[in-house]
């Protein structure tokens, strides 16, 4: 834009907000408003049939690209997958060597295809995106005139608002009887500007509106025609590809399952394909949060000892330890956890009591034992509740006896400890087994 142009855009700004805004006097040509109309239908109509026209014409080049590169890619599936040159068989071939013949037979047919086809294909650009180029450049010349006629209207609507300021004012002045007299000369010059503009798009609007009809018949036509002989060209080509790889006897979906076999039950079968997860975050194999603590330190030392002294009381064995698991312990799951630090709580000294030690005994001895309690009647025992937890994570069972679950399942407990590093013992979908605690929370 000139500096001239950037002048009367800054002086036209107030009144192209009123006309935007409607307000004060706006000139309104009825007949120029249809056409108007008619004209940016036919502007964005002109673009569009353009781009489509462009579209078409690549989507046919890329399809026989595309049916090229897939034969490609199948050729390389085909093939076998080469090992090093150490090994002996590195060099016999033990892929689909029909397989690939074919492939390789298809790509000539479609490349063969591509050739004949471009003539047509050419004169799609030739016959229809030219000459829609063609008049989009005509419309782009018709849409600046329109511009300029709506900038002379803006003028002309301009200079009689302050002729009519003017006029309305009662005790004019020698400036003002000046100015009067300049803004009559103005709205003179910008009503020819505007009236010339304006009669001019009326007038020929129309015109380029039969034009266009005209224009566009023997577009449509030759796209007809030459779409006709594409499509005829490919039907007439793939039927007379005559390759031994392929039966055409059959229907589409008959060949396809007789060609593919039983190929997707064995694979299916891998065991590669059947890997699993969830997505969650899992636990560390080893530190404070790990599944299976391997250290004897890592317990509390109630677990360790029973009464005051370590001393005067064995160990746990080994076999009962509900973290360590054990070979001969596969096929048993180990006791729980309460049990286990009550016998120990309980266990006799293997040492021999002290002097001091055998009056008290003594004494404990011939106290009576107190009667045990009576049952309580049914009606008012208590029911006994199931506690119940919920899987953090997934659990595949890795020795017989465990519990296998899913991340989200609720398993019932049947037994467990207060330290969830250990093994607990629950039952899910009538299985019963031991799972590591600190895989679940308790709900």
């Amino acid at each position: 834009m000139s500096f001239r142009g950037f002048q009367k855009s800054v002086i036209r700004a107030p009144q192209q907000l009123k006309s935007k805004f409607n307000i004060g006097e706006h000139t309104k040509d009825p007949i120029y408003i249809d056409a108007e109309r008619r004209f940016q239908e036919l502007e964005a109509e002109t673009k569009h049939l353009h781009d489509e026209s462009k579209k078409y014409f690549e989507a046919i080049n890329g399809m026989l690209n595309h049916q090229i590169e897939f034969s490609k890619a199948m050729t390389e599936i085909y093939k076998p997958i080469s090992g090093r040159m150490s090994d002996p068989d590195s060099l016999v071939l033990h892929g689909n060597i029909e397989g690939i013949r074919a492939c390789e037979e298809y790509e000539a047919v479609v490349k063969e295809l591509q050739e004949t086809l471009a003539p047509e294909l050419e004169m799609i650009d030739t016959r229809v995106i030219r000459p829609a180029n063609e008049l989009l450049d005509v419309i782009k010349v018709i849409r600046k005139t329109a511009t300029k006629r709506d900038h002379k209207q803006l003028d002309y609507d301009r200079h009689r608002a302050t002729l009519k300021k003017l006029q309305e004012k009662k005790d004019k002045t020698a400036k003002d009887e000046k100015a009067l007299w300049k803004a009559e000369n103005d709205v003179e010059v910008a009503t020819q500007e505007f009236n010339y503009f304006n009669d001019l798009l009326k007038d020929e609007l129309p015109k380029l509106f039969k034009l266009e009809r005209d224009f566009i018949q023997p577009l449509f036509q030759s796209f007809y025609y030459m779409q006709l002989n594409i499509f005829y060209t490919l039907h007439e080509r793939m039927q007379q590809c005559d390759i031994g790889y392929f039966d055409l006897t059959l229907d589409v979906e008959d060949a396809f399952y007789k060609k593919r076999g039983d190929i997707q039950e064995q694979a299916e079968k891998l065991s590669i394909v059947k890997f699993k997860t969830s997505g969650m975050k899992r636990p560390p194999k080893y530190g404070p949060g790990a599944a299976r603590p391997a250290l004897e330190s890592s317990q509390p030392q109630g677990l360790l000892e029973a009464g005051p002294s370590s001393s005067s009381t064995p160990s746990v064995p080994a076999a009962t330890r509900p973290w360590q698991r054990q070979e001969s312990d596969e096929k048993h799951p180990p006791p729980p956890y309460t049990p286990v630090m009550a016998t120990a709580s309980h266990a006799p000294s293997v040492t021999s009591p002290k002097p001091s030690s055998l009056s008290a005994a003594a004494a404990v001895k011939a106290k009576p034992k107190p009667p045990p309690p009576k049952p309580k009647p049914a009606q008012f025992a208590a029911k006994k509740t199931v506690e119940t937890v919920t899987a953090l994570y997934d659990y595949s069972a890795q020795a017989e006896g465990d519990l296998s679950f899913r991340a989200g399942d609720v398993i019932e407990i049947v037994t467990r400890t207060k330290n969830e590093n250990e093994w607990w013992v629950g039952r899910l979908s009538g299985k019963e087994g031991q799972f590591p605690g600190n895989y679940v929370k308790l709900n």
